[in-house]
């Protein structure tokens, strides 16, 4: 019988350069929100891998980006904290985008880990062969990185190669979790997560940053639909009036959207009412940072 491995792996890299799709392809469901915006991924999200042979615990960070304000500085501290306490560390950068500062300032927090770090070049599907040597040599020259990994999250390329390389270099361990389990986030958190991706896929401008969703309720009721019940919190009433739409046309719109993906992700006929809250300066209040789940203080 095979020695079965486990553990626990970061993914870190700067916003939108694919971590979360990277991870909800591994896992074959969507447990992590996916937006062409910055800093979609708020919290640090657990995807759990399993195979006969190997448990896989990942864990998709918030892009690391400078800090504008106490909701940004929590995705930071979140992002670094995650460093010291897993097996191994998935660094990703967008292939056809070149290093940037962002990176640098990602290594630079790297140099102070002890953990094997692999570079993890992502959307090669969007850029030439030939344009990827010279790339990897200039991530190579600022870091001993233990591998390197071209890939596509989005059409699988290298993924399993990937996969392979991990089992064989986490240690030694049990499952830690049900072989049917994706996530160690509990539903509200996940459903609310969804309900955020719709506001971020119908809305522009500052209004998706300034978004955050409350799932207050989720219970049974007669006729066998599970019910949930969510508030969306903005910052100002302009923005509550454009959530809302004309004749709440966009508050439909998002509703229905969410509704379809608990429904893929629960295996339950949902029924969702949503309503929109104004909460101003939310972003740079600590306590109300801290009832949505953010808690800075927690990460050291």
């Amino acid at each position: 019988m095979s020695e079965h491995h486990s553990g626990f792996v970061a993914i870190i890299g700067r916003p939108n350069v694919g971590k979360s799709t990277f991870m909800n392809r591994i896992l074959g469901e969507k447990i992590a929100i996916m937006s062409p915006k910055a800093q979609t991924t708020r919290n640090k999200i657990n995807g759990i891998y399993t195979t006969p042979d190997a448990q896989i615990v990942f864990v998709d960070t918030p892009g690391i980006h400078k800090p504008k304000n106490e909701l940004d500085d929590y995705m930071d501290k979140a992002a670094l904290s995650t460093l010291n306490q897993v097996d191994a560390i998935l660094f990703m950068v967008a292939a056809d985008e070149q290093k940037g500062a962002g990176d640098a300032y990602i290594m630079r927090q790297l140099a102070e880990v002890k953990k094997p770090v692999y570079l993890i070049l992502n959307k090669i599907d969007l850029v030439k062969p030939d344009d990827l040597l010279p790339l990897i040599e200039s991530y190579q020259h600022d870091y001993d990185f233990a591998q390197v990994f071209p890939i596509s999250a989005t059409m699988g390329n290298n993924v399993d190669d990937l996969l392979t390389s991990l089992t064989a270099a986490l240690p030694v361990g049990p499952q830690y979790y049900p072989e049917d389990q994706l996530t160690d986030h509990p539903e509200y958190f996940v459903v609310g997560e969804l309900i955020r991706e719709k506001v971020l896929e119908l809305t522009r401008d500052e209004v998706p940053h300034a978004t955050a969703v409350q799932v207050e309720r989720m219970k049974d009721r007669e006729g066998g639909k599970l019910q949930i019940e969510a508030y969306i919190i903005v910052e100002r009433d302009s923005q509550k009036g454009i959530i809302i739409g004309r004749g709440g046309q966009m508050l439909k719109q998002i509703g229905i959207r969410a509704r379809r993906d608990i429904e893929n992700l629960l295996g339950d006929k949902v029924n969702l009412k949503l309503w929109v809250r104004v909460q101003k300066n939310w972003r740079d209040n600590n306590a109300y940072l801290k009832s949505l789940g953010y808690n800075t203080k927690d990460l050291r």
